[in-house]
Parts: C-alpha cells; sequence; structure tokens
C-alpha cells in the first residue's frame, strides 16, 4: 500500500484552485482522483500562460496524481457516466456556484441515492445563503469581505492591501482536505456518509480568528479599530540586500543586544520588560535597523546565528529551491511528465513513515482516462467509439 488513502475513491467535478488543490493533496496521499472534465476546453486552468507540452503551470501545479475523464454533462449519457462512476466512490466532491450542480443533474440527493455511504463536499465562495451566496467569487473578492485586506494594511485608517498570493483558495483546499479525511474516519466507525460544506469566505474568517481578531473576541469588550502592533515590518535593509531577524523572548534580547554591540539597550527603560519591549516596538526595531546597515546580509547572518538569534535570509523565488535548508527537507524535487517534460515542484508537505506519499502521475492532458474510464465501467469498444463521436465524451487528440 502506498499512501495513507490507498484504496479510496474521489470523483473530482472542481477547477481553478481551492478545489483541485484539495484534491491533489488526497491524491499525492494515495487516493484515486478521477478529475470529471467539460471535453471543450476543461478546467479553467488549463488555458493559462506559462506553457509546455500544451499544458499550463497553473494547472500542473494544482492537478497531479489524478486521471481527467472529459464528459459532457449536459448530455444524458454524460450524466449517466458520472453517476456510474460515483456507485463506488467514497467521495464527491465540487466547487460550483451554490445551485449549479443540482441543476446539472448531480445534488447530493441523485449521488446519495446511488451510493448511500459516499462523502459528499460542497466549496462555495461566500457560503450557500445569504446576499451574497450566488454571486461570482474570485480570490480578492473574499480578501476585502473577510477583513483581510485592512489586517495587510496594518490599520483600519490605512489603505487596504491585498496579499499577494491567493490565500483564500489555498487555504480552503487546505481546509477541504482535512474535513474530508475527518469525514472518511467518521464513516469508519459509523458506516454512514454525510455532506461536507464549507466556503472559502469562512476558511479564511476561521484563519484570522486565531491572531488578528482579538479586538472582537470578548463581548461587550470590543473596540473599534484595530492596529497592527507596528507598521515596521521584521524585514531589515543591511549593506548588500535584505534579512528577517525576529525576537521574542528576554533572552533573545539579550543576545541580540550584545550580537548588535549594543548592550545599554539592556539597561534602557523602554526594553527592560516584554511589555515594554511591546510597547516600544518601533524605536526597537529601528535601532535595530540603524545597525544592521553597518554590514552585509552575510555576515549580519553569521554574527546573529552564532549569538543565537533567530534570523533568516531573504530569498527570491529563484533562490528558493538551492537554499541548503530546503535541499536538506528535500521539499522542491523534479519529476519527469510525459508532456511537459522535466518538471520542478514542491513534494506534498506531510510524510508518513509507514505509509509515504508519492506522486503517482503528472497533471493530465484532457479526457487522458476517458477510454480507459470506460471500459472499468462495462462499456464494450462500440459504444466508447459511439460516444466519442457523439461529443458525450472527449479524449486527447491523436498525434
Amino acid at each position: 500500500m502506498t499512501g495513507p488513502l490507498s484504496g479510496y475513491r474521489i470523483i473530482d467535478m472542481t477547477s481553478v484552485v481551492s478545489g483541485p488543490l484539495c484534491t491533489m493533496m488526497l491524491g499525492d496521499q494515495g487516493a484515486d482522483v478521477i478529475k470529471i472534465e467539460n471535453p471543450d476546453g476543461g478546467d479553467f486552468t488549463r488555458a493559462m500562460s506559462n506553457r509546455r507540452g500544451d499544458l499550463s503551470a497553473p494547472f500542473i501545479n494544482n492537478n497531479r496524481s489524478k486521471r481527467s475523464l472529459a464528459v459532457n454533462t449536459k448530455t444524458k449519457k454524460g450524466l449517466e457516466i458520472v453517476k456510474k462512476l460515483a456507485a463506488d466512490a467514497d467521495v464527491f466532491i465540487q466547487n460550483m456556484r451554490p445551485g449549479v450542480i443540482k441543476r446539472i443533474g448531480l445534488g447530493e440527493e441523485v449521488i446519495r441515492e446511488i451510493n448511500r455511504g459516499i462523502i459528499y463536499v460542497s466549496i462555495s465562495g461566500f457560503g450557500e445563503n445569504g446576499p451574497f451566496a450566488e454571486r461570482p467569487v474570485y480570490d480578492p473578492l473574499v480578501q476585502a469581505l473577510s477583513g483581510l485586506t485592512t489586517i495587510q494594511a496594518g490599520s483600519d485608517d490605512e489603505r487596504p492591501r491585498l496579499v499577494r498570493t491567493i490565500v483564500p483558495d489555498k487555504l480552503t483546499g487546505v481546509m477541504a482536505a482535512q474535513a474530508i479525511t475527518a469525514a472518511l474516519l467518521e464513516r469508519e466507525r459509523s458506516g454512514e456518509g454525510q455532506h461536507v460544506r464549507l466556503s472559502m469566505l469562512d476558511s479564511v474568517i476561521s484563519f484570522l480568528w486565531h491572531s488578528d481578531m482579538g479586538s472582537q473576541t470578548f463581548v461587550g469588550g470590543e473596540f473599534p479599530q484595530e492596529a497592527a502592533q507596528s507598521f515596521i515590518d521584521l524585514i531589515y535593509e543591511t549593506l548588500d540586500g535584505y534579512i528577517s531577524v525576529a525576537v521574542n523572548t528576554d533572552k533573545q534580547w539579550l543576545n541580540l543586544a550584545n550580537a548588535l554591540g549594543h548592550p545599554e539597550w539592556l539597561t534602557d527603560e523602554r526594553f527592560k520588560t516584554p511589555a515594554l519591549r511591546h510597547k516600544n516596538i518601533n524605536d526597537r526595531l529601528n535601532l535595530t535597523q540603524e545597525v544592521l546597515r553597518t554590514k552585509s546580509a552575510k555576515d549580519w547572518l553569521e554574527i546573529l546565528e552564532a549569538a543565537d538569534v533567530p534570523c533568516a535570509p531573504i530569498l527570491r523565488r529563484r533562490d528558493v529551491a538551492s537554499h541548503p535548508q530546503v535541499i536538506a527537507n528535500q521539499t522542491v524535487q523534479e519529476f519527469p511528465h510525459h508532456a511537459a517534460g522535466q518538471l520542478r515542484q514542491a513534494r506534498p508537505a506531510a510524510t508518513f513513515s509507514r505509509t509515504p506519499s508519492k506522486i503517482k502521475r503528472g497533471a493530465p492532458i484532457l479526457g487522458e482516462y476517458s477510454e480507459e474510464a470506460l471500459r472499468n465501467l462495462g462499456y464494450d469498444e462500440g459504444l466508447i467509439k459511439s460516444l466519442i463521436q457523439d461529443g458525450v465524451v472527449g479524449v486527447p487528440d491523436k498525434k
């Protein structure tokens, strides 16, 4: 057995990032993921830029360890194929706008009538009810509605700022993967399937509450404006580049002051306790910055590391894979792809001592698994050919 989810089958009717990232994680962990796509183009991310071998990097990086079945679900025969696949599946997952999957004819009632024990998963943007439920959703809109943009700005008085990566999409995918494994575990005990629902908005608000919503935590003790503890990032300029330095404990503050050659900071009334250092954070960070400008990044990292001060270099994207720690972790690896050539990707983050994750296959060409899937469902060659000719099923172009 390879992967802790080996033996589970997932019918994946998701697209873009939130759903595909979720199912890719489960596929890497051993699940058999069958990605259902429209023969006319498939997942939207297939058409995005940065391409090789007729595959885009965004699609490749969210859809490995899956098989693609291209089916026109607007046809009766296409719906029948998906229903047959669902009959012995463990999970059915979709991230269409609320109500769409039911109109297609693959709502929970339909799928559960076929398979009572299935875990049915619905990912939405804003939720399934309420004034925003049926609106189109993209990552920046969720960042806006969740409060993330004002948190990123540092203060309610500052211009809101987007986080420059699609946190809502990716976070929702990770949370969905965890919820699915929890539902599968519960089914092992009860024998019952259930409907797992989550939205990008709920995922981000939950994520933020752990560290950024203290002003709203105590009922009756709310305060209207939340400001960052400092507008100075823990990114410091040196003579030739940038580093990050972060200290919290008394011991770390002692080590930093001595390493920077300013032991007098230790007796400064502004910095004598953690509470005072927090209150006077801007003064403390400005003093630190003034000193760090006097030497190179390499010199300071060596000095700070020797003094046991938490620090790290600032890496550009092109430098990440070659950093010694990333190499030691074997985080970024190369994999051959039959259409796109040699790829560089991050391996699955979690490792398992007994059932290791494995990237079973690279991201599929649209419809690459269609014919095999139909054969496995018992369709004869003549009917398969007819379904392809009628446009019910899509297959890759024969070149």
